[in-house]
């Protein structure tokens, strides 16, 4: 009988030791749907003297230095913890020069990151008339009860010149 009580100890022990890493990993947080932030988007557009050339030679558009825009983001952003970063993409679809009488459609794919005061980067492709580019942005997102304004600067550097985009807008956190 003392011999089958030890295998017991025995494999009991041996259970727990191995079980004992297991039982030590901090648990997963749960599982969170990413949160929409999408709402409409304003601004201008300062395009450089060669853009502004290439428009008018290649398209007949007539523009000047600086164009408004009008557009909405899409953006999707994952909760990730209370004190750390958050991961965002966002989609954002503009249309520049309308105080112009012209139309330049703009679509841009960012994925980027947001600090929990709301200081914002990102990174992603651009599709314009004016070809394909790399955009590159920052900003603020400035937070009122469930409001956000965000406030923005993309840059889009391609061989045909450089644009520099100031926006803002508005959005409501809802899960």
């Amino acid at each position: 009988m003392k011999v089958l009580e030890s295998k017991h100890v025995m494999w009991a022990a041996m259970f727990l030791a191995l079980a004992a890493p297991a039982l030590s990993q901090t648990p997963l947080p749960p599982v969170t749907e990413p949160m929409s932030l999408s709402g409409p988007r304003f601004g201008v557009t300062v395009l450089s003297d060669s853009i502004v050339r290439r428009l008018k030679d290649d398209a007949s558009l007539k523009v000047a230095s600086v164009v408004s825009q009008f557009g909405w983001q899409f953006e999707k952003q994952w909760v990730t913890g209370e004190s750390g970063p958050t991961p965002i993409t966002e989609c954002v679809l503009l249309l520049g020069g309308l105080d112009q009488g012209v139309v330049l459609p703009s679509l841009s794919w960012l994925v980027g990151i947001r600090t929990t005061g709301g200081t914002e980067f990102g990174v992603g492709p651009n599709v314009s008339p004016l070809g394909v580019g790399l955009v590159i942005a920052a900003g603020m997102t400035m937070r009122a009860g469930a409001l956000n304004i965000p406030f923005n600067v993309a840059v889009v550097p391609s061989t045909s010149g450089a644009r520099v985009s100031v926006l803002t807008g508005f959005n409501r956190r809802k899960q």
